[in-house]
């Protein structure tokens, strides 16, 4: 619990995986994806419940074997590629016979996110009165420099101005949306069917930490930070947390 408040971890992870076939439940650095979130998560002194959302038996089967809950069976019609990560929420809320006051979303390819991360944005929920709070990381290149190219070859720029045309050390830093951590109040996210709006709180996590993993690409580079964390533990266990203002 914070301040009084109950919190459900879910971890979604579905069967169907098209860049990484069965990525979910893929070794990586000698465990399955799905272990680090959920060693994560169940870290998080804060959390109350963690459980997996999947339609796939033997994701569940893994998921059972590393202490993770899992109360109900996803329907099939919930986990196609284009299935959206908000109604599969929005369904497990309205299955489960508990209530929560927070929910915690953690996507299985962030398996380098720590308690700690998960931690700030539900403490930066409370602290601001916010509905919600996501993790961010910083983008490396700005949205002044990228163009959309024609069939032509002709160039036009994604955000108008003379900005473009400075150098990198004058561009205003930009995040992004990293999956790794999301946390929503319940009742605002059954409300408004979505787990971002303009109030959203932003807790800003290091680029390590930020690995998104979508390819063999990714699972390269998730392997690569791993092995050469001089401290492994300590690294993914203590962020440099900066709050933002309100």
């Amino acid at each position: 619990m914070i301040n009084g408040c109950s919190v459900l971890a879910v971890i979604p992870a579905r069967g169907g995986s098209k860049g990484v076939e069965r990525k979910n439940i893929r070794m990586l650095a000698g465990k399955p994806l799905l272990a680090w979130t959920i060693e994560a998560a169940r870290a998080c002194p804060e959390i109350d419940r963690v459980i997996l959302s999947s339609e796939d038996e033997e994701i569940m089967d893994v998921a059972r074997q590393l202490g993770c809950e899992v109360p109900y069976v996803r329907p099939y019609w919930l986990a196609q590629d284009d299935t959206r990560a908000i109604d599969v929420a929005l369904h497990l809320l309205e299955t489960l016979s508990e209530r929560y006051d927070y929910l915690v979303w953690l996507q299985p390819t962030s398996p380098l996110r720590s308690a700690d991360d998960i931690s700030a944005c539900l403490q930066l929920c409370v602290r601001h009165g916010a509905m919600s709070a996501v993790t961010v990381a910083l983008v490396d290149k700005s949205p002044y420099w990228i163009y959309f190219v024609d069939s032509s070859g002709g160039m036009q720029p994604l955000l108008p101005g003379e900005m473009r045309h400075d150098n990198r050390q004058k561009m205003p830093p930009v995040h992004a949306l990293n999956g790794a951590v999301y946390v929503a109040n319940t009742a605002w996210l059954q409300r408004t069917a979505r787990f971002v709006d303009d109030h959203t709180k932003a807790y800003v996590m290091p680029m390590e930490r930020s690995v998104d993993i979508d390819t063999h690409r990714d699972f390269f580079l998730a392997e690569w930070f791993l092995a050469n964390a001089s401290n492994p533990i300590g690294i993914f266990s203590k962020p440099n947390i900066a709050m933002p203002d309100a």
